[in-house]
């Protein structure tokens, strides 16, 4: 090694934002392994680096002891003291012991060990810009699949789409160019491992994050977001502003910001309700698009009774009982849903 290659190393430093002295620490310990290696040596040995000119130097270091047992590792005071007077027991000598031929093995070591902390340094940038985006969106273009899983190409990285964080029925092909939702950002030995998600309700209200600027600028505040990936979700909104209408504000002109989202999430449908502090108020908005005449809430137990025309009892459970369901989940209330004549007859028994 030479002058070039300390200058390269420098190059690096400035480029990778891989410190020059780490390099050189990595490499001088590599070489140990090299020189035992390649010359069969059970001595200790220390390499050395000058940081000026590049040349490498090996050394032998031996213990000064009274008694040799080992001549490989441990030398006699007296043999000591001929190269130098001022050795005392303790002390190590070093000799040099660098094999003529050593500058090939040593230019072939540092190349592997320059690579390799190139490499995870770069994983460790990485690791740094991701782990920091947790809970955000990322955009990305569907690389490949392998057993069920979705590769996606993030650029400089890739994130993993699991079965269980995909929209049920949605398909994925090859370059399709789509939104994720970042769960999580693992450290492991092959780089950062990114978990992302279609599925997670923070998905949506990162969408409106996106799409409504009165969001984005704290105008207007998302309270509550209850989803079943796919099908349908619910999102409780509040304005900070009375003369700015939260639900107006994420539909949109003609319903272009929500349609935006909606198109996003491939057709699932969202409920845009307006936020109250009242229990009443907000559950009887929660089971929209169902009409609600009356809603009775039990504050200790957080159960309520709401009662809805005949005509709209299906529509306010939903099909399968989705409606009820994510208007349980929105606010955080157990919801007992009643038609009027079901209602009118508790009334006459009682």
């Amino acid at each position: 090694m030479n002058v070039e290659f300390i200058e390269a190393l420098y190059q690096i430093e400035k480029e990778k934002g891989v410190s020059k002295e780490i390099l050189i620490d990595a490499i001088e310990a590599a070489l140990i392994s090299a020189y035992k290696r390649n010359y069969g040596s059970a001595q200790n040995v220390k390499v050395y680096i000058n940081r000026e000119t590049g040349d490498i130097r090996v050394f032998s270091l031996k213990e000064i002891v009274e008694v040799v047992e080992d001549d490989l590792l441990e030398i006699s005071l007296d043999d000591a003291k001929e190269m130098d007077r001022k050795y005392e027991i303790a002390d190590v000598v070093e000799k040099e012991v660098t094999p003529k031929n050593f500058g090939r093995i040593a230019a072939q070591t540092a190349k592997q060990v320059v690579v390799q902390r190139i490499r995870e340094a770069e994983r460790g940038i990485i690791y740094d810009e991701f782990i920091n985006r947790e809970s955000e969106i990322v955009t990305g273009i569907v690389q490949r699949m392998s057993k069920g899983n979705i590769f996606i190409n993030l650029g400089k990285t890739e994130a993993v789409l699991i079965p269980a964080e995909q929209i049920p029925g949605e398909i994925y092909n090859h370059n399709d160019r789509i939104k994720t939702y970042i769960l999580e950002v693992k450290k492991t030995t092959k780089g950062p491992q990114i978990l992302v998600s279609r599925t997670h309700p923070g998905l949506v209200k990162r969408l409106f994050e996106l799409e409504v600027p009165e969001i984005h600028d704290g105008v207007v505040e998302i309270k509550s977001i209850s989803r079943e990936a796919g099908s349908r979700s619910k999102i409780a909104v509040y304005s900070k502003d009375e003369n700015v209408d939260p639900v107006g504000a994420c539909v949109g002109h003609k319903g272009i910001r929500v349609q935006s989202i909606v198109d996003e999430l491939k057709g699932e449908k969202i409920d845009i309700i307006k936020w109250s502090d009242a229990p009443e108020e907000l559950i009887a908005s929660s089971l929209s698009p169902s009409k609600v005449l009356k809603v009775k809430v039990n504050e200790n137990e957080k159960t309520a009774s709401v009662v809805v025309p005949d005509y709209q009892l299906s529509l306010a459970i939903g099909k399968e009982g989705q409606n009820a369901r994510l208007a349980a989940k929105l606010t955080n209330w157990k919801i007992d849903i009643k038609s009027e004549s079901q209602y009118n007859e508790t009334l006459v028994k009682e």
